[in-house]
């Protein structure tokens, strides 16, 4: 097992490797990445990272049609979009993600960019100091508050119910961390980066057992908790930085 001060050194080196602009073209991230507009990179970034489970091809396909879907205008569309023109939404499917629950999602968004102030203004309203998951969890019920199929309600994790919420701990990384690398977008300003959470899957996870940074077996909130505190440890300022070594090693090095 690596000492603290190697495995810090060891991951660092990862993170430079992987936080790279090669990193976007096979990541979900390039998404978001087709905008400029916040509001568009806020809405490309959440629907995408929604549906960013199982294959990556597939993950990627659908989301860009999900963009054409919204004539690649995402916040217009949500703003403006009266009841016929979500029929531009039919027949969407991605794994067990339906054009039920991705019309919810639309309608639920333009709810919270009228009503609530925006993503943003959600989860900096109620961050913690040093956490975001209970923000996580308000941001669930604000976004369950219209009438919906309880079946849409899976598509949000809940870190209450010790979810790990991997894909809306990612959402926060794309939102809030900023890099130089021009990777993630860090176009929230009143969020730090020291209050993010690692997006954690079955690739992480695998790698930082083996790494002796967790040691819970399921990826679950009890794990995400476990992470988060052995990765402030290396670094409380930017500790999801190591996002980029733990997923690398694992996919791209089968660590």
């Amino acid at each position: 097992m690596l000492k603290k001060a190697e495995l810090k050194s060891f991951l660092d080196y990862k993170v430079a490797q992987y936080n790279s602009p090669e990193f976007i073209a096979t990541d979900p991230i390039q998404i978001p990445h087709k905008f400029s507009k916040k509001e568009d990179i806020e809405i490309a970034g959440y629907l995408t990272a929604t549906i960013s489970w199982g294959n990556r091809k597939s993950i990627l396909t659908n989301a860009n049609s999900l963009m054409e879907r919204m004539d690649n205008d995402p916040y217009n569309f949500v703003l403006n979009h009266s009841p016929e023109d979500l029929s531009a939404l039919d027949n969407f499917v991605h794994r067990t993600f339906n054009d039920l629950d991705l019309k919810y999602f639309i309608t639920s968004l333009k709810n919270i960019y009228q009503q609530h102030g925006g993503l943003e203004s959600i989860f900096s309203t109620h961050a913690e100091k040093d956490s975001l998951q209970a923000a996580i969890h308000e941001f669930k019920k604000i976004f369950f508050e219209l009438p919906h199929l309880p079946r849409t309600q899976k598509h949000v994790s809940d870190p209450f119910k010790n979810s790990a919420a991997k894909r809306i701990n990612m959402f926060l990384r794309w939102m809030i961390r900023s890099d130089t690398s021009g990777v993630d977008f860090g176009i929230w300003d009143h969020v730090q980066p020291s209050q993010l959470s690692c997006p954690l899957d079955v690739h992480s996870g695998n790698t930082a057992r083996k790494l002796g940074l967790l040691k819970h077996k399921q990826n679950d909130g009890k794990a995400l908790t476990e992470l988060d505190i052995n990765l402030r440890k290396l670094d409380p300022v930017d500790p999801v930085k190591y996002d980029f070594a733990l997923f690398g090693l694992g996919v791209f090095e089968k660590y």
